[in-house]
């Protein structure tokens, strides 16, 4: 690791220009946490995204070997937004022009730490993180894990990074799959419960349209209630279910058919595919 100190210490580089990265320089700018012109944004061959991408928010842009190089060597942290298979090749060999105190912060599913550092060839501070989709409209939620290397300064500084775009949650790395169960994967639990409730509401004659609306609106409503009252679900559930009511036919159906069980089941089968899908890229990789 080079030990030749930066003269633009602030400066964050974004290793890809896919969805994620833009949310969350989307966030960065909105939020004041960075100024576009401390941002720069690498890929491989997409010149047309690179000039939307510069257009549309003021970064900085490079996909030639040379401005790469420069702005990775700038940037004070280096956000890995690249696709699993081309990570491999790309930290071994960012690895050797790595300067000492350059934070790595990585989007990258399945790809542990220490499989980071490996690569790397070096221990450099590394945060893992799990954004959801939500994160594109500033309401995410993001896990996040930190190597022993990580300053207290680094975190903060990746802290305020992805509560830009949501919230965070600090984990250790071990609960990185359990969180992807829940957060990362859940807003797809969450729109197929949707799709069932439209689908039901113009079986019963609401028109696709009202169908959608009044879905939407109340899981809309639903979250805000637990965020506005601060209250248990089940309290929230409880309060709106009368006695021999027709939420309680409702729920009582849901209960036969094993709802909470199939979602907790999901959660957990969801855990499990991530560290299986996080070996084998780190066997596809080593």
């Amino acid at each position: 690791m080079n030990s030749n100190t930066s003269t633009s210490q602030q400066l964050i580089c974004f290793y890809g220009a896919g969805s994620m990265a833009e949310a969350i320089v989307r966030g960065l700018i909105h939020k004041q946490v960075a100024a576009p012109e401390r941002i720069s944004m690498l890929n491989r061959s997409s010149v047309e995204r690179l000039d939307y991408l510069k257009k549309q928010y003021g970064v900085m842009t490079g996909n030639s070997e040379e401005q790469k190089s420069k702005h990775l060597g700038d940037a004070s942290v280096i956000v890995l937004a690249m696709k699993p298979k081309d990570a491999g090749e790309a930290l071994k060999a960012l690895g050797p022009q790595l300067r000492e105190g350059q934070l790595i912060v990585s989007l990258i599913a399945g790809l542990s730490i220490s499989t980071i550092q490996a690569l790397l060839g070096v221990q450099a501070p590394v945060a893992r993180t799990m954004p959801n989709t939500s994160s594109s409209i500033g309401l995410g939620a993001t896990g996040i894990s930190f190597s022993s290397e990580t300053t207290q300064d680094q975190k903060d500084q990746v802290l305020s990074m992805f509560e830009a775009v949501g919230t965070v949650s600090v984990i250790p790395e071990e609960k990185m799959e359990i969180l992807t169960g829940v957060s990362g994967s859940g807003p797809a639990y969450i729109y197929y419960m949707m799709e069932a409730m439209i689908a039901a509401g113009t079986e019963g004659g609401l028109s696709p349209e009202q169908a959608r609306e009044l879905t939407v609106q109340t899981v809309l409503g639903a979250a805000s209630m637990m965020i506005e009252t601060g209250e248990d679900p089940a309290k929230l559930r409880k309060d709106i279910t009368s006695p021999n009511g027709s939420t309680q036919a409702a729920l009582e159906v849901l209960s036969a058919k094993g709802f909470s069980e199939a979602v907790k089941a999901a959660v957990h089968r969801c855990a499990e595919r991530s560290r299986e899908m996080g070996e084998a890229v780190k066997e596809s990789l080593l």
